[in-house]
């Protein structure tokens, strides 16, 4: 741990996450009180906290464990709330695929909502060298690993401060605010605008689905369209015109070599 915080790659995830550990300090303390509001002993609260790591599918799986629902159920609705992960982890694998299996579930399992389009937003492309490949690795434990501590942080405090922090408080719109900060500098280019457009859109039609299913409808949309504006719209250079600047280039360069 040390080893990697003294690397550059690593404090340069490090910094790019940091805008929004606050905000996933506030979100992880409301997950933490509702949890005690919710009827679970302190052991319970720590077990879930340390152990599930997701907080809409702790929130979402609350209301059942204290309707004594049947486990299926509990692990169903909290499998369908995580299913954007899916999504997610598709997105990064192939740069992790020839990582030992116990050092890809420790990655998967600490890979969040935030750190996904920062490591995709810095190393666009595939590694092409051992080099690279170490650099994104120590990125990517940069994100993830100081997320987890915060996280760890607030929802602890939150379950031990219980019922001593008022709901009205409103501790999670932090959390949305530290998305937010991720969110809007990608929107600067079209198919990032448009994609979180349309997105936003279904997100709010979809709403009334269940298990928060119209936020993963939200997602696939807005990535598939995305996807078709960057590949229909976005300007690319023709091969020709490179051509053209590498003659107009060369000509000038010979009339200098002339005018000598």
């Amino acid at each position: 741990m040390l080893k990697d915080w003294n690397s550059a790659p690593y404090r340069e995830g490090f910094n790019a996450s940091a805008p929004s550990l606050f905000g996933m300090a506030a979100w992880g303390m409301v997950v933490g009180v509702a949890m005690i509001k919710a009827g679970l002993s302190l052991p319970q609260a720590f077990g879930m906290t340390l152990l599930v790591f997701a907080g809409s599918a702790q929130l979402a799986a609350l209301p059942l464990i204290v309707a004594n629902a049947p486990i299926w159920v509990i692990f169903a609705t909290a499998l369908i709330v995580n299913l954007r992960f899916l999504i997610m982890s598709a997105l990064i694998a192939p740069r992790f695929a020839h990582l030992p299996w116990p050092k890809r579930v420790v990655f998967g399992f600490l890979t969040g909502d935030i750190s996904v389009p920062l490591f995709m937003q810095r190393f666009p492309d595939m590694w092409k060298s051992a080099a690279q490949e170490c650099e994104q690795v120590l990125y990517l434990k940069g994100l993830i690993i100081p997320n987890w501590f915060v996280w760890q942080a607030g929802s602890i405090l939150g379950i031990l401060a219980g019922s001593q922090v008022p709901m009205h408080w409103g501790l999670g719109f932090a959390g949305t605010l530290a998305i937010l900060c991720i969110l809007l500098p990608m929107m600067r280019n079209r198919p990032g605008f448009v994609g979180v457009l349309v997105a936003s859109v279904v997100a709010v039609a979809a709403h009334a689905m269940p298990y928060k299913l119209g936020l993963l409808l939200a997602v696939l949309v807005g990535m598939a369209v995305a996807m078709w504006v960057e590949e229909h719209f976005d300007p690319v250079a023709p091969s020709g015109a490179n051509n053209d600047v590498d003659m107009s280039s060369k000509q000038s360069s010979a009339e200098g070599r002339g005018d000598e």
